[in-house]
């Protein structure tokens, strides 16, 4: 997979887009979602400052490009995200029909950081499953890592 200037450019928005949450809800997640060099949707985490469990910056930022292309299917877009998708997010963007995902810090180095994760990589499940989501790790990771320190 060769990367261009633009996956380096929508990375840092994600990253850009995780530095904007303030506060005690700062958050080191960021996605950006990009459809044909232009970006339809971003978002941080705010399961915290929400108290859901589910509001992840992936799952945000889906609902936010759902929304406004008026479908569920986002077969044609590109997730950028400042650390590896979990199991929850990654079914949603399996579900949504993302075409790939590209990623900073992998759920590993959350792991080896003692951040309470579910060891389950992407590639995992995208092996495991009928899916062929294309899946670039280790974007920019030194810059995406900088966010969980």
């Amino acid at each position: 997979m060769i990367q261009t200037m633009n996956d380096e450019k929508f990375m840092r928005l994600a990253i850009k887009e995780a530095k904007s949450s303030e506060g005690k809800h700062k958050t080191a997640y960021g996605v950006v979602i990009v459809k044909n060099n232009e970006v339809i949707s971003s978002a941080c985490n705010i399961a915290k400052k929400t108290n859901d469990p589910t509001a992840h910056a992936e799952i945000i930022a889906i609902r936010k490009a759902c929304e406004k292309l008026n479908s569920r299917d986002l077969s044609s877009c590109v997730v950028y995200s400042t650390c590896e998708p979990c199991p929850m997010c990654f079914s949603a963007l399996f579900w949504a029909k993302i075409s790939k995902i590209v990623y900073g810090i992998s759920i590993s180095d959350l792991i080896n950081l003692n951040r309470r994760q579910i060891n389950v990589s992407c590639d995992f499940l995208n092996k495991n499953s009928n899916s062929k989501i294309e899946i670039v790790g280790g974007f920019l990771k030194e810059e995406c890592f900088e966010l969980f320190k």
